[in-house]
């Protein structure tokens, strides 16, 4: 369905690596995002209140604030897509990242003052009113956030959108949250137990958890992690078609946000090489790497006779941390 939905909504939707299309995407997700949480917080809030049941109340709540993370999506595509300037030469691409962090610090705030009302509950419980009606309108609203967490997993992949992913994250969460909150209202029904008040509690530190992780993974980003096994194979395995290169050091890999990589290196080349035989090749293995990689990057060249003679260069290894 969302491929569709894609396809009606976002034109040259195939062109991932263009700006403006991935500022399309993320916009797309955040209207979708917005309407459903707004129907489920309504859907959930009423039905809470009718059963007097703050775990549904605090689900619903939870939904509420989705769609102000969803808000943010929206703003985040906006504001990462606009191209450099003076004062950002590297363009604004990590206020991707930045969303994600706003939006863990609300997550992480609505979560604790659920937490306290769910304490509260637990402290004084009251009698929660269970009908066959208001279950089948929390499954429903089950298989809604499955829905968002297959589309927010299926864009976060497809334009490697963190604000995406860490939606699809939040969004397979609530649905394992509300599939407990039906299966303990219907225990809390049968018992002297202030099972309504526990899984209150339960769903405030899952929201809180969530709020944590998204803000160690946006603030990873931000500080600089370690380049991707994965992408230094990739770099390597263009390197190994040269055979002129003869070892590769200090590459340093930096995220200027999705789509925005820039790097640098050192290659080693025959002493006895010209400049622009040399100039030649590594221009040529710049562009090639831009091109399959979509990595802007600026290569060093060291000419040495013997690599086994120069000990410091190989302490320098190709895949150390940077």
């Amino acid at each position: 369905m969302i491929k569709l939905i894609i396809k009606k909504f976002i034109s040259d939707y195939e062109n991932i690596k263009d700006n403006n299309v991935r500022k399309n995407y993320g916009i797309l997700s955040g209207i979708l995002g917005i309407i459903c949480n707004l129907i489920l917080f309504s859907i959930k809030f009423v039905t809470g209140i009718l059963m007097n049941s703050i775990a549904i109340i605090s689900d619903a709540f939870n939904n509420l604030t989705d769609s102000g993370s969803s808000f943010i999506t929206i703003l985040g595509a906006n504001f990462s897509s606009k191209p450099p300037d003076k004062e950002h030469p590297y363009g604004h691409g990590r206020f991707e990242y930045v969303a994600s962090l706003i939006v863990s610090f609300i997550i992480f705030g609505v979560g604790i003052e659920l937490l306290r009302n769910s304490i509260n509950k637990i402290i004084h419980p009251e009698v929660i009113q269970i009908n066959l009606f208001s279950i089948i309108i929390l499954s429903l609203s089950i298989l809604i956030k499955l829905w968002m967490y297959s589309y927010n997993r299926y864009i976060g992949i497809l334009i490697n959108s963190s604000m995406n992913k860490a939606t699809a994250k939040d969004s397979l969460n609530d649905a394992i949250a509300t599939t407990g909150v039906i299966a303990g209202t219907a225990i809390g029904a049968v018992l002297e137990f202030p099972v309504d008040g526990i899984l209150g509690v339960i769903i405030s530190i899952l929201i809180i958890y969530t709020g944590f992780t998204t803000a160690r993974d946006s603030v990873n980003v931000l500080l600089g992690t370690s380049p991707d096994p994965e992408l230094l194979d990739k770099i390597q395995y263009l390197i190994d078609q040269n055979q002129t290169i003869n070892y590769v050091h200090d590459l340093k890999i930096h995220d200027y946000g999705p789509g925005r990589l820039m790097a640098s290196m050192h290659v080693v080349v025959p002493p006895e090489m010209t400049v622009a035989d040399a100039h030649f090749i590594i221009h040529g293995l710049e562009q090639k790497i831009e091109q399959e990689l979509g990595i802007e990057i600026v290569i060093h060249i060291d000419p040495v006779k013997d690599i086994d003679e120069n000990p410091d260069l190989l302490k320098k290894d190709f895949r150390s941390p940077q």
